[in-house]
């Protein structure tokens, strides 16, 4: 029995590579360059699975205009707002996802945001570098403390769990939160937070604001102009989730006239292309999409797209099929 054509997108971790290439007929993107919209519609026409990452984007118009023999595709990431899920389905393929294995890595992310843009350790760090530091004086660039502050987090899934329990148990925060859906009292309390009913209820509260919702139209500019205006004067907002889910041109204003204290992003909204006034502002601290980026999580991440396609081939139960 032939193995199944199999198409990465881009490099993955060297070891999950090897798996790959000695169970599957796998192409490779030596290259490592996002492939262009033509690219990955004849790949649709070509393969049995396609490997695509956060980076692919994946619209309705990616599966039109080629006979698709595609079965599978097996996504190298949690979240998955990159791919057209209604249009997938339609042509009766799966689609896959790695959730839990980088849910520390990210909490690890959004705990160095907010860290940084509070102590303001980026713009601290381009000062020495820089050779302009002139030494310590009682008024030099003076931050915001963290321990004891309220935190606000905005989807209380894994991620979000794992970021509450870090402020809550290591920093003394007071962790308030907002979920779509209800979550058990004792549940939260094994995080040391409690849940608010709206999500102006949090803003009004917190002294930092982070993110841990999926992203995707439901989501699109969740945190608008109107909602960074309901955020404490003086607060600070945190976003390690999705970057549509951040209007950031309202961002922006916000931040320019200082209705909001700062910022701390690792993800934005037309990735990698990140607006300069962002880049140019020092109370933002940007970072280039690094919640999962360890070794061990980027293998575990790949391994799991491996278990994945693995089981749909040989008709197995699909352990993380959201299609």
């Amino acid at each position: 029995m032939s193995k199944p054509r199999i198409l990465v997108t881009r490099r993955w971790p060297a070891t999950v590579e090897a798996v790959l290439a000695e169970r599957f007929d796998v192409t490779f993107n030596p290259d490592d360059i996002p492939l262009g919209e033509n690219e990955l519609r004849l790949a649709f026409s070509t393969y049995d699975a396609v490997l695509p990452t956060v980076s692919d984007r994946l619209p309705a118009a990616v599966f039109d205009g080629v006979p698709v023999v595609t079965k599978i595709l097996g996504n190298f990431g949690v979240g998955y707002n990159h791919i057209d899920i209604s249009a997938a389905r339609e042509r009766g393929i799966a689609v896959t996802n790695t959730p839990g294995v980088l849910t520390d890595c990210t909490a690890d992310i959004a705990m160095l945001l907010l860290l940084s843009v509070a102590r303001r350790g980026g713009e601290g760090e381009r000062q020495v570098r820089a050779g302009a530091w002139k030494g310590w004086c009682p008024t030099h660039m003076v931050g915001a403390k963290v321990t004891g502050k309220t935190v606000g987090i905005i989807g209380f899934g894994r991620i979000g769990k794992a970021f509450a329990q870090r402020c809550h148990f290591g920093f003394g925060m007071d962790v308030v939160f907002f979920n779509r859906s209800p979550v058990d009292p004792p549940e939260a309390a094994r995080y040391g937070a409690r849940q608010l009913p709206t999500i102006e209820a949090v803003l009004a509260v917190a002294d930092f604001v982070s993110l841990h919702c999926p992203g995707g139209a439901e989501n699109r500019h969740l945190i608008n102009a109107a909602r960074l205006t309901a955020m404490k004067p003086g607060a600070f907002l945190i976003n390690t989730a999705r970057g549509d889910v951040v209007d950031e041109a309202a961002l922006i204003a916000a931040l320019k006239a200082g209705t909001i204290r700062g910022a701390g992003l690792d993800v934005y909204e037309a990735e990698p292309d990140v607006p300069e006034a962002l880049r140019r502002m020092e109370n933002v601290m940007v970072l280039p999409h690094l919640g999962s980026a360890t070794e061990e999580t980027r293998t575990a991440m790949g391994m799991k797209v491996v278990d994945n396609v693995a089981a749909f081939f040989e008709g197995r139960d699909v352990p993380d099929r959201v299609v």
